[in-house]
């Protein structure tokens, strides 16, 4: 029989989850994790209980945390309710598609994210330097996942590009309908160990799920052979066992992903641009047609790329943009 402690752990219970519980807590609650965010309810698991509770704590304000996938919620014992969210180790957020005033939750306690991108025309380097500030920003490691290596004769070509992006990232190249190939992936999915997939719809995040757990349980659906674009699979973002004890958090496709204060992702991921930054010659240079710019001297003497500066600076104005609208919330 499995004891507690050991039930726990698979799940990814560790000491800054134990720390969290009073004395008086753990007479009448037990810890679960949030497996799935349904509407209306969410799926939990833990050493005491699994299935379905409200995502609703009585008491709790706007601003305060509510559960999402990846979550470790108290429950009490009398009422089968959640009493709180546990302080989480990270959370991944994006601003709400429905309302840009707002953040719009992903997922919390992530020890590491695949990235999935393509190896076809629906390959972006835009896109994978904004799912990477998202990635450094929230600071969980990143590991680019290029998948249907089987569709070009020149995988490594598209895998160069990711590497491009910033030094040492970490990049593998695969055939997710290959299993023996998708295997590679596995060293990051140890016990207790919990895995995001991020990426736009159809990139094969689905396909690799099935393959990394040995099940084709997960719907997928064949890529529109016009554009090379797959079609949205996932609806729900939910949490799926591996046989190496970890877990693999799959989420909706997200296309436009728009980010929410992330300015040490941005200078993480865009460094040489905020070195150069600082070498010009006004503070508040707009790196336009200012005197003294080293940016623009850098686009000039070839050692900087145009496209490279010009997506810096479009996910520049977007996190300023946010800081703005927060700084004013908080003023209200």
């Amino acid at each position: 029989m499995i004891s507690t402690d050991q039930a726990l752990a698979d799940l990814g219970w560790t000491a800054h989850f134990a720390d969290q519980l009073a004395e008086d807590e753990q007479q009448y609650c037990h810890p679960v994790r949030v497996m799935a965010v349904h509407r209306g309810n969410i799926a939990v698991s833990g050493a005491k209980s699994d299935g379905f509770v409200s995502p609703y704590i009585a008491g709790a304000q706007p601003g305060d945390d509510h559960p999402t996938v990846g979550d470790w919620l108290l429950i009490d014992d009398r009422t089968q309710e959640a009493t709180r969210v546990l302080r989480r180790v990270n959370l991944f957020k994006r601003r709400s598609p429905a309302d840009p005033r707002k953040d719009q939750m992903i997922a919390a306690n992530v020890d590491t994210v695949f990235i999935v991108a393509s190896c076809n025309q629906d390959f972006s380097i835009a896109r994978l330097e904004r799912y990477l500030v998202l990635a450094r920003e929230v600071g969980v490691p990143p590991v680019v996942v290029l998948t249907k290596a089987d569709l070009t004769d020149t995988p490594e070509e598209f895998a160069a590009a990711a590497r491009a992006i910033e030094p040492g990232l970490l990049v593998e190249t695969v055939d997710g309908r290959d299993r023996a190939d998708v295997k590679r992936l596995a060293a990051w999915c140890g016990p207790g160990k919990t895995v995001a997939f991020l990426g736009s719809s159809g990139v094969g995040k689905s396909t690799l799920v099935n393959a990394l757990r040995g099940s084709d349980s997960i719907g997928t659906q064949a890529v529109r052979v016009k554009d090379g674009t797959g079609r949205h699979t996932t609806t729900v973002r939910e949490m799926h066992r591996l046989d190496q004890g970890g877990w693999l958090l799959d989420l909706p496709g997200m296309r436009e992903l728009q980010l929410s204060e992330a300015a040490t992702g941005l200078a993480e991921v865009f460094d040489d641009i905020a070195l150069l930054a600082q070498e010009c010659r006004f503070a508040d240079c707009s790196h336009g047609v200012e005197p003294g710019c080293a940016i623009q001297a850098a686009i000039a003497a070839g050692t900087l790329a145009p496209d490279r500066f010009e997506r810096w600076r479009k996910l520049n104005a977007e996190e300023n943009g946010a800081a703005s609208r927060l700084t004013k919330r908080r003023t209200r």
